[in-house]
C-alpha cells in the first residue's frame, strides 16, 4: 500500500506516519523500485497498534519503549505487559473521574432546567 492509502485507511496524515517511521515506533517500511514507501500487511498492523495505543493516552515515550521492548524479543515479555498493565490503570482512573464529572455536569443540567422555569414563571408574572 501506498503512503496515501494508508493514511486514507487509518486517518492519519502521510507526515503522522513518517515521524513514526523516523522515530522508530514504525519499523522501517520498505520501498519500491521507484524509492515510495510500500506498507506491507504487518507494517499496517503496526500503524493500527500505534494509532490504538495513541487513543489510549499512551504517550510517544511510553510507545518507544513499548517498541524498544518488543525489539528485544521474548524476555521482556512480562516488562510490555506491565507497561499496558498501567496504562490500562491509568485509563480506567480516567474513565471513572470523566464518570465523576458526567455525573456533576447531570445534576447541574437537571437543576439548570428547574431553575430556568421558576425564572420563566416569575418572569411571565412580570408582563402581566
Amino acid at each position: 500500500m501506498t503512503i496515501a492509502e494508508v493514511s486514507k485507511e487509518f486517518g492519519l496524515t502521510a507526515d503522522t506516519l513518517r515521524y513514526y517511521e523516523r522515530i522508530g515506533l514504525l519499523p522501517a517500511v520498505n520501498r519500491n523500485s521507484s524509492g515510495n514507501r510500500d506498507y506491507t500487511q504487518e507494517d499496517c498492523r503496526w500503524v493500527q497498534f500505534i494509532k490504538c495505543m495513541r487513543s489510549a493516552g499512551l504517550s510517544i515515550e511510553t510507545l518507544i519503549e513499548y517498541v524498544s521492548l518488543f525489539q528485544l524479543g521474548n524476555a521482556t515479555i512480562a516488562i510490555r505487559k506491565e507497561l499496558l498493565i498501567e496504562q490500562r490503570k491509568q485509563i480506567f482512573d480516567k474513565i471513572e473521574e470523566l464518570q465523576g464529572t458526567l455525573e456533576y455536569l447531570d445534576k447541574k443540567i437537571d437543576g439548570y432546567e428547574e431553575h430556568m422555569l421558576k425564572f420563566e414563571e416569575d418572569l411571565k408574572k412580570f408582563d402581566e
